[in-house]
């Protein structure tokens, strides 16, 4: 089977070095074993949508260098086919209506955090009801999966992976109280429908792969393979933010920096180049090898910024 990676940014704010670091990454793990790169806009958290973000999402891929097969899919233009799993998982009794909000959760004894999830672990509440239960509820409900162990999977770059059960969070929500598909349950129909082979993302994301996994389970569909990247980070150690000065690639491109010169920094801080002179995405293609990516953060100064600068 012919190799399919994608690039899948989000509306939601501009693009920055950590993304182009990863978006790289996945660029390349697929061209350079001759494979299909397709891209997507992940914009079903309408709420969080900015104005003009994803087409400057395009632009900033386009000025690092990447290109992609095919038209873009935009999830917004998808919403029957995600009804349509919907459906499919009501029919098989997977998911229940839900009328908890997160007040509820919290307050609830019996929820411990997952941290690595940005909320508590379901208590199951709700997860006595049956999906027929929904035509008698005169409150707003979303629709939440009947999770099962997380299963076990082996990660292209970080080996073999078991994720507790209180880290994967216990029965998700796939369906919002908005009338609106969760991003769990749209990632995995997108995934399928465009025959993706291999998912390359930060390894903040470890604990949503079993709960995709469930998910293309409950659905017969058939998963790709996951690779999760160490992250970039301030100085601090975390994740960027405002607080760690500038690093959106538009701002880094109206700067005067050239996508060669970052391409060149995130190729040595992959270990494909032994400094960080400039390079294309292209001329990297018979260098990539996952074994040469550091298994720590890349930690992105201040000084590294500048250094970009003409």
């Amino acid at each position: 089977m012919r190799v399919t990676g994608r690039l899948a940014p989000s509306p939601t704010g501009a693009q920055h070095v950590g993304n182009a670091r990863t978006y790289l990454i996945a660029w390349l793990a697929a061209r350079s074993r001759g494979g299909r790169v397709v891209l997507r806009i992940e914009d079903i958290d309408t709420w969080r949508n900015k104005p003009g973000a994803a087409e400057q999402a395009l632009e900033d891929l386009r000025w690092l260098g990447l290109d992609w097969d095919d038209e873009p899919w935009v999830q917004l233009q998808r919403l029957p086919v995600y009804r349509s799993a919907l459906e499919e998982l009501k029919a098989r009794n997977r998911v229940y209506p839900c009328t908890c909000t997160r007040s509820d959760i919290l307050a609830a004894a019996s929820a411990p955090h997952a941290a690595d999830l940005g909320g508590p672990v379901y208590p199951g509440t709700c997860a006595h009801r049956t999906p027929a239960d929904a035509n008698r509820l005169d409150r707003p409900f979303a629709w939440r999966f009947r999770a099962s162990e997380p299963p076990a999977f082996t990660d292209l770059y970080c080996g073999e992976i078991h994720v507790a059960p209180a880290l994967a969070g216990g029965d998700f929500v796939v369906w919002r109280n908005d009338d609106m598909p969760a991003y769990q349950l749209a990632v995995v129909v997108d995934d399928a429908a465009q025959g993706i082979t291999e998912v390359v993302r930060g390894d903040d994301l470890i604990p949503s792969t079993p709960r995709q996994l469930m998910l293309y389970q409950a659905l017969g569909l058939t998963p790709p393979r996951f690779a999760h990247v160490p992250m970039v980070v301030g100085p601090d150690g975390k994740r960027l933010a405002k607080r760690h000065g500038d690093t959106r690639l538009s701002q880094l491109r109206d700067s005067g920096v050239s996508p060669q010169s970052l391409v060149g920094l995130l190729a040595w801080s992959c270990g494909w180049q032994t400094d960080d002179r400039p390079v294309s995405p292209s001329a990297l293609l018979s260098l990539f090898q996952w074994a040469s990516i550091p298994s720590q953060p890349f930690v992105l100064t201040e000084e590294r910024v500048a250094g970009l600068l003409p």
